[in-house]
């Protein structure tokens, strides 16, 4: 499968579509190649590995208290450092990032993570490596 975004619900956006189709025919480039035979060589990538769901700020009533900060807003797999603003509370309160690491969030303030009780999640950049791969 393949999720490009993001993109809010019920939206059609072209951009979206577009790297869709784009991520599609280069997978389907590479299997055409593969099965040609061409040999690729051993590569290196980065990744986002998910670390943790993180919720809203609530209440005891369950009832979220916060939201993202403008700052943190749209910006999907930037980095994330302690102190950072994270989320603003209703009366005007800055949440700061309180961690002990740089973290990648992802999937920030998507309406259809809401009842999931998810505000983001946090993610750590990792490399993948891959080893000489050729048709056998």
């Amino acid at each position: 499968g393949v999720e490009v975004g993001p993109q809010p619900q019920g939206v059609a956006r072209a951009d979206v579509l577009d790297k869709m189709r784009r991520i599609v025919k280069h997978g389907l480039d590479f299997v055409q190649l593969f099965n040609e035979g061409k040999e690729f060589p051993p590569c290196t990538i980065e990744a986002f590995k998910i670390m943790e769901k993180v919720d809203y700020p609530r209440n005891k009533n369950d009832e979220i208290t916060a939201i993202i900060h403008p700052k943190l807003q749209d910006r999907d797999w930037q980095p994330l450092n302690n102190g950072d603003p994270l989320f603003l509370t209703l009366d005007g309160e800055v949440i700061p990032y309180q961690g002990n690491c740089t973290v990648y969030p992802t999937f920030i303030n998507e309406a259809a993570y809401y009842e999931k009780k998810q505000a983001f999640v946090k993610t750590d950049k990792i490399k993948l490596s891959a080893k000489l791969l050729r048709c056998s």
